[in-house]
């Protein structure tokens, strides 16, 4: 289980911690927000494959990081 999530420079998330709860965590907010990036980052730290939509002249993703219990 991922219980903190670190995002830094990956598409419109310049900096984010996440500290998730044991059990459900809801990922909620406005179109445009965010919340695919917060998914598409934990796939990429699974091992999944980047989309060329993630390509661009300087790194899209410098940094990631995920604790699990």
């Amino acid at each position: 289980m991922i219980t903190e999530l670190t995002i830094n420079d990956l598409a419109i998330i310049d900096q984010l911690h996440l500290q998730l709860a044991p059990g459900f965590n809801v990922l909620t907010g406005e179109t445009g927000a965010g919340k695919s990036i917060i998914i598409d980052a934990v796939s990429l730290l699974l091992g999944g494959k980047a989309g060329t939509e993630s390509c661009a002249p300087a790194p899209i993703a410098r940094r990631s990081k995920a604790r699990s219990t």
